[in-house]
């Protein structure tokens, strides 16, 4: 009978414990982390691909490096699940993504072990040179090792920074994992170069590891590295010579699932590195999980599964998302106008635009991980007569800002912003939550901004965009299902702004402004019970307001409040500021502005994090009628203390 081994996992409870383990008892720990990360991710859904392409990598940092003293920086942090588990959060890594568990990504004030956040992509190697550079300048020492995907790399910053590294000489370890696979299949000519580096040129010059670095090779890039010719020159050259013209040592490429070889290799470059050095790991995202490895996205983003079938646990649909919405709405209109092109940033099934890239895979174009680059590229198009929808989540839209400012605003070009993932999304939390987009975007002059109250706005939005010619335009909505309405059958452009009144009274006005509309709903009946006559009306447009709309508001009742599902600064700023350069304040009017709270709002369902913003119904009526200074026993604590500061 064969006798089991001791479980390796149940004696980490930090990266210390790992040191003086043996290559036999690292591989069986490599074994058991990946089916304990499974296990959780399995429970409560997450980013189970990327996770388990880095599950050897893992181990041998933290088997060779000395965490917390040598920082260990994940971009992006989705890949971190096995780096929780092993410094010391494994009996919490079930609460991953829940309210008030771990995060889905490394954040600082979760660990010691997690010395800078994560969640948007290709920052890691501009903030370990920081920590380099501050670690030099303190005369401290350790080491400052940055694992970095191929996909990110399709980002400048990563190359700003690395020349930058280059240039000032600083001891830094970046680690390529390259697995060929971001969200989106990885584009572009960085792809190509890093495919190149393994298929055309197998041993690269391992600068200041030992001669007999080949040995470190597992079998069949050791033959191929026997096998070819000009082999010392390339060594002389070096065939990573994009890395070392920036300045770094380029190491690779290595097997990344050989934790014996990654443990050999790391252990030679903690000892001998004097700059920066560029490791370049072979990984495969999904590793080891035959679900994963056989999807498409390589589980990248998953729900709760069925450990064994791999099936996940999605439930069936009472609507169709807004992201499906906005791609068949797309599509429509392109297929009236050739003109038409779209264009994303890695998140081509993020955003839908995969479905408008199989019906129109000539006027499709993802950039990458390049937020900056598309926006440019996208006011470009437009430049050039095309007209443009670039689809960017709005988290992710804020790294194009200043071109959005310098290159689309200032020249009046007719870009088209569909922007996902409006207001709070649940259990990505606060790195993603699209929060400033109405802010950001309002202010610039002759932006048209729309906010979609439901799936059949969103329809007549794009219609909208579509139809507008001198001016960029944007309009948001959330991530998830749509609210059920019917959708037209042939969408028509809205009036440009124009908003519209839904439910007439004549005590109350709540305005809103976007996807909180189905709320004000609630709120106005449940005012209605208690005798105060609420009108409901959706704004529709930011930029420009409807002014007589506001003014006819303003004008027939005691209290107007504005609901938005984004920060201060934003559609409620607006209205305020008409109103009192209007002089309509002078008046005496009450009115209340509901935004999201100054404050950053930590993963949750999204019906709780709108508990915690204070902008679910409850907190509408308590809103009115504190405003009208009646008590009432449903409004929240914090709604009333806001209230009375206001």
């Amino acid at each position: 009978m064969k006798q089991s081994h001791p479980s390796v996992l149940d004696r980490i409870s930090s990266p210390s414990d790992m040191k003086g383990l043996s290559a036999e008892e690292l591989g069986r720990l490599a074994g058991e982390l990946r089916q304990e990360t499974i296990s959780a991710v399995s429970l409560t859904g997450g980013h189970l691909g990327a996770s388990l392409g880095v599950v050897e990598l893992t181990v041998a940092i933290h088997a060779v490096f000395d965490a917390p003293l040598d920082t260990v920086i994940f971009d992006v942090g989705h890949q971190s699940y096995p780096h929780k588990i092993l410094t010391g959060r494994r009996d919490r890594i079930r609460t991953l993504r829940q309210g008030g568990g771990l995060s889905g990504f490394t954040k600082r004030s979760e660990s010691e072990y997690d010395p800078f956040g994560a969640a948007h992509s290709s920052t890691s190697i501009s903030a370990g040179l920081g920590f380099a550079v501050a670690r030099d300048l303190k005369g401290e020492t350790g080491d400052v090792v940055c694992v970095i995907g191929d996909g990110a790399l399709s980002a400048g910053m990563a190359y700003e920074a690395m020349n930058n590294a280059g240039h000032l000489g600083n001891r830094l370890i970046v680690i390529l994992n390259d697995n060929d696979m971001s969200i989106s299949p990885p584009v572009g000519a960085m792809s190509r170069h890093l495919i190149n580096l393994y298929t055309k040129r197998p041993l690269q010059d391992f600068k200041a590891l030992a001669k007999g670095a080949v040995s470190l090779l597992p079998a069949p890039l050791r033959q191929g590295a026997e096998r070819a010719r000009g082999l010392l020159k390339d060594m002389v050259s070096g065939s990573g010579s994009l890395f070392e013209d920036l300045g770094f040592s380029y190491v690779g490429p290595i097997d990344g699932h050989d934790v014996n070889q990654l443990v050999r290799v790391l252990r030679t470059i903690r000892e001998r590195a004097d700059g920066p050095v560029l490791i370049h790991a072979l990984t495969e995202k999904g590793k080891g999980y035959a679900p994963a490895e056989n999807a498409a996205d390589k589980y990248h983003g998953v729900a709760r599964f069925d450990v064994v079938t791999g099936q996940q646990q999605k439930a069936t649909p009472k609507a169709p998302t807004y992201t499906a919405v906005f791609a068949d709405s797309l599509i429509r209109q392109a297929e009236a106008d050739d003109k038409i092109v779209a264009v994303t940033a890695a998140m081509a099934s993020g955003t839908g635009l995969d479905k408008f890239q199989k019906r129109f895979p000539t006027r499709c174009f993802d950039v990458g991980i390049a937020e900056q680059h598309g926006v440019t590229f996208a006011a470009g198009l437009a430049a050039a007569g095309m007209r443009p929808f670039c689809a960017i989540y709005s988290t992710f839209l804020q790294r194009g800002y200043d071109q959005i400012v310098h290159d689309v605003a200032l020249q009046k070009l007719p870009v088209r912003f569909a922007i996902d993932r409006a207001g709070l999304v649940g259990d990505d939390g606060a790195t993603h939550a699209g929060a400033f987009d109405v802010a950001y975007l309002s202010n610039l002059p002759g932006f048209v901004v729309m906010a979609a109250a439901d799936e059949a706005e969103l329809t007549q939005m794009v219609a909208t965009a579509t139809a507008i010619d001198d001016a960029p335009s944007a309009f948001r909505y959330p991530r998830g299902e749509g609210s059920g309405a019917a959708l037209p059958v042939q969408p028509v452009p809205l009036e440009i702004g124009k908003g519209r009144i839904l439910r007439e009274g004549s005590k109350v006005a709540l305005l809103s402004f976007g996807g909180r509309l189905g709320e004000c709903f609630k709120a106005a009946s449940t005012l209605e019970t208690k005798g105060l006559s609420t009108t409901v009306a959706d704004a529709r447009f930011s930029r420009p307001l409807d002014h007589a709309l506001i003014k006819q508001l303003a004008r027939h009742h005691q209290v107007v409040i504005t609901i938005e599902e984004g920060a201060t600064g934003g559609f409620g700023a607006h209205v305020l500021h008409f109103l009192a350069t209007s002089g309509t304040l002078d008046r005496g009017l009450c009115i209340r502005t509901m935004t999201l709270p100054d404050e950053f709002i930590d993963h949750d369902t999204p019906r709780a994090m709108y508990d915690t913003a204070g902008l679910n119904a409850a907190d509408i009526v308590g809103t009115a009628m504190s405003a009208l200074g009646v008590k009432s026993e449903s409004v929240a604590a914090r709604t009333i203390a806001i209230a009375a500061t206001a």
